[in-house]
């Protein structure tokens, strides 16, 4: 695992525009057989993955993006759940492996949260297989209540409206302590 004081990587975290679609699918396509079972809670052949990514787009899901160069190498995305009945929001992350434990995950789930709340959402769904460590860590971060359901593990994010003063749309517990 790398220092948490390393610098991050060269790319950026951006929205993904619609004609960013096939550098979403192709990402997904690269992730290798763990990562893609860690993302869709099981296995997924390549010709789910890549309707999957079209739904996506299609749909409306917001997908933020780690991007280097004309490459994604890392997603973070937020689909609507009208049939609740509080504004919510489910959430998915995938990261190449090469860039795991870089702080990718915590920057792309950092932009979705500021994304959520500019949606109304009041309420942030994840749900990962009960092993995905990395994924329950980077959710307790974000003060996610986990619980296990039905086979998986379900977290949920009640997010607070923003606070005067904090930067950004949203500041982790971590950051928390020094303000």
């Amino acid at each position: 695992m790398q220092s948490p004081f390393t610098t991050f990587p060269p790319g950026t975290i951006r929205q993904l525009r619609p004609s960013d679609l096939p550098r979403f699918r192709d990402h997904l396509l690269r992730l290798d057989s763990e990562s893609r079972r860690d993302r869709f809670n099981g296995m997924a052949d390549d010709n789910y993955v890549a309707s999957y990514a079209e739904r996506c787009f299609a749909q409306g899901t917001t997908v933020i993006g780690y991007v280097e160069g004309d490459k994604v190498l890392g997603a973070a995305e937020l689909h609507e759940r009208p049939e609740l009945p509080e504004p919510t929001g489910e959430i998915a992350f995938s990261v190449e492996r090469k860039l795991q434990h870089m702080g990718i995950g915590r920057r792309l789930f950092e932009r979705l949260i500021g994304n959520a709340r500019g949606l109304g959402y009041t309420k942030l769904r994840v749900t990962t297989h009960p092993h995905n460590e990395a994924m329950k860590a980077l959710a307790r971060r974000f003060d996610a209540m986990l619980s296990f359901e039905e086979g998986e593990t379900v977290g949920v994010i009640d997010l607070d409206p923003p606070v005067a003063g904090r930067r950004g749309f949203f500041m982790s517990p971590a950051e928390r302590m020094f303000t």
